[in-house]
């Protein structure tokens, strides 16, 4: 990449930090633009996830002491979510070039579609925590869902926070809060471990990816400071937007 690309990179990067940290769909951002500098998509998609990882560890260590009393449920979910990240990278790094460039404007678009039901999911388990009064707690579903999250997670990872939350909030028995830390975690565990993957796969471009890293953390910190500013309900709506516009650009460019 030439200085004035990586310029761009960083950008977007910067933005994915802001919108991650107020309303979540950074991919959204980073992932196309990486495409639109010319950046093969496999390894656009596995540079972005790894210089977005950061991020994750930022948002997990904000909400650590919502973790505390999950030890039961992070010894059992926590391992399949990095097994099923370990196989959606893999699943990834198999599929040819050509193959996966022709699923990008369904990825992204599917992407969009989940940040978009991202309110309505959080209401819903809101709802539903509500009326729960405890009892027995059964994680096998969790289990279930999550190992399967984790490998879409692995492969392609945009809206993967709101699979998780649903997943989490339609059997878990606690606030929404701790499901919210739990799934952060959760997100944490199935990115790094399919970046673990990326790292040895050759396809990694290191400088790009170490100046998004660096401005994915500045944009994480910026978002912080922009939360009770900025609403996030507006952010999102842009993300959703510039979405919807990439998934149609690119469409037209692999179908038309």
């Amino acid at each position: 990449m030439s200085a004035g690309d990586l310029v761009f990179a960083g950008l977007a990067a910067l933005a994915a930090g802001v919108i991650n940290a107020l309303a979540g769909g950074g991919t959204l951002i980073s992932f196309p633009v990486l495409l639109a500098l010319g950046v093969p998509p496999i390894a656009a998609n596995v540079t972005n996830t790894v210089a977005l990882v950061p991020g994750f560890l930022g948002g997990t260590l904000a909400q650590r002491g919502d973790l505390v009393g999950q030890g039961r449920r992070m010894r059992v979910l926590l391992p399949l979510a990095a097994l099923g990240g370990v196989v959606g990278a893999a699943l990834l790094l198999i599929t040819p070039e050509s193959a996966f460039e022709v699923l990008i404007p369904f990825l992204i678009i599917g992407a969009v579609v989940l940040l978009a039901l991202g309110n309505t999911v959080k209401k819903r388990v809101a709802e539903r925590i509500s009326h729960l009064h405890g009892g027995h707690e059964r994680l096998l579903g969790p289990a279930i869902g999550i190992f399967a999250a984790a490998i879409y997670g692995g492969y392609f990872g945009g809206g993967l926070g709101i699979i998780v939350l649903a997943v989490f909030g339609a059997v878990l028995v606690d606030t929404l809060t701790r499901i919210n830390a739990l799934k952060q975690c959760s997100s944490l565990v199935v990115n790094g471990a399919a970046a673990l993957v990326f790292v040895f796969s050759g396809h990694v471009l290191w400088v790009t990816a170490v100046v998004m890293l660096v401005c994915a953390l500045g944009g994480g910190y910026l978002g912080g400071h922009l939360a009770t500013r900025l609403p996030a309900v507006v952010l999102q709506r842009v993300v959703i937007g510039v979405g919807v516009v990439v998934a149609v650009v690119y469409s037209i460019r692999t179908f038309g």
